[in-house]
């Protein structure tokens, strides 16, 4: 069994079906405890200050792993610079393999990337469905724990968060991290409903929807949960956990909206804000990310209170990030 990185959420099920073990090189790095350094390790290798962290943070820990010698990079349908990343991953040997979700999500071209990919790590279409079955069991529970989170209000954003991002992977053993799930969510069944304290008083809480790539600082939920607002919508996190019922692996990374148009992506979060009752938005962005641009739509399309947060390194807020947060739920209370 061959561990293979991971870029991005790809189609895990081809993985699985290879008989190999898909690691999100993401989770690896923002959960080290020298995650800085990682970053200052890729910038001292020759990678410019000017370049998102989450590139240069992916970079050294590929190569701090030398067990993952194969990555699967996602070409088109996340970030630009996975092309360069790419590159300086192949000088240094690691054999990478490429995928791309086409921009308008055309089916046939997706099944062909799917198709390649299966080819290249040498299984078959009868695997892949196998694995599917196996994985959307997993996958239903992720949902029930996301069900728990925002109409029972018994999950905390972080264990929200945490759960759906795990997704991508299953944590490398999706019997463990389903065993995982299920003890933690017997658990919170058990809570009383989740009523935040602000400044020693129980008033109700803030419903925060959370839109954008995972946060690089991993304070934020608890900041917002120390002053009284609990996100109850993780975006990108939630469609890591694939929310679709539907037997067609095709459709299914279809309907997934990540690697496609922004339009797409604030339809699903307008949807779900009616839903989960929304009283404000944070539209995360990554520093020198090409997606800051998108929030000039995602300000137009959606009728909600958006603060645009930004991030850059894996060292917590910051202080003018926590006073623009204390400032946006002070403005929805008010």
């Amino acid at each position: 069994m061959v561990k293979i990185g991971l870029t991005t959420t790809v189609p895990v099920e081809v993985i699985y079906a290879a008989g190999d073990i898909p690691v999100d090189l993401n989770n690896i790095f923002i959960t080290s405890p020298k995650a800085m350094n990682l970053i200052e390790e890729a910038e001292l290798a020759g990678y410019p200050r000017s370049v998102c962290g989450w590139i240069k943070g992916l970079y050294s820990t590929a190569l701090a792993n030398p067990e993952i010698n194969r990555i699967i990079a996602v070409t088109q349908g996340d970030c630009s610079n996975t092309h360069a990343l790419m590159e300086t991953w192949a000088e240094q040997g690691i054999e990478i393999i490429p995928f791309a979700f086409p921009y308008d999500g055309d089916a046939d071209m997706l099944r062909l990337q799917l198709d390649k990919l299966i080819q290249a790590l040498g299984t078959t279409w009868d695997k892949v469905y196998e694995q599917k079955e196996r994985l959307d069991k997993v996958r239903a529970l992720a949902w029930e724990l996301d069900r728990l989170t925002w109409e029972e209000n018994k999950v905390t954003g972080f264990e929200n968060h945490l759960q759906l991002v795990s997704c991508s992977d299953f944590n490398s053993d999706p019997e463990r991290f389903a065993a995982d799930l299920e003890k933690l969510m017997a658990e919170v069944k058990e809570r009383e409903p989740l009523n935040l304290k602000f400044k020693g008083k129980k008033k109700r809480e803030l419903r925060i929807g959370y839109m954008g790539v995972p946060p690089i600082m991993p304070d934020l939920y608890n900041f917002l949960e120390e002053h009284g607002a609990r996100v109850v919508f993780n975006e990108v996190q939630r469609q890591f956990s694939m929310p679709f019922a539907t037997q067609d692996i095709v459709e299914q990374y279809r309907l997934y909206t990540y690697p496609y148009s922004i339009f797409n992506r604030v339809e699903d979060v307008a949807r779900e804000a009616e839903r989960r009752n929304l009283d404000g938005i944070i539209h995360y962005t990554q520093s020198f990310c090409y997606r800051q641009i998108e929030d000039l739509i995602v300000r137009k399309r959606l009728d909600y209170p958006i603060l645009n947060l930004e991030g850059e390194n894996p060292t917590g807020l910051d202080a003018r990030s926590k006073m623009r947060l204390e400032s946006f739920l002070q403005m929805l209370r008010d």
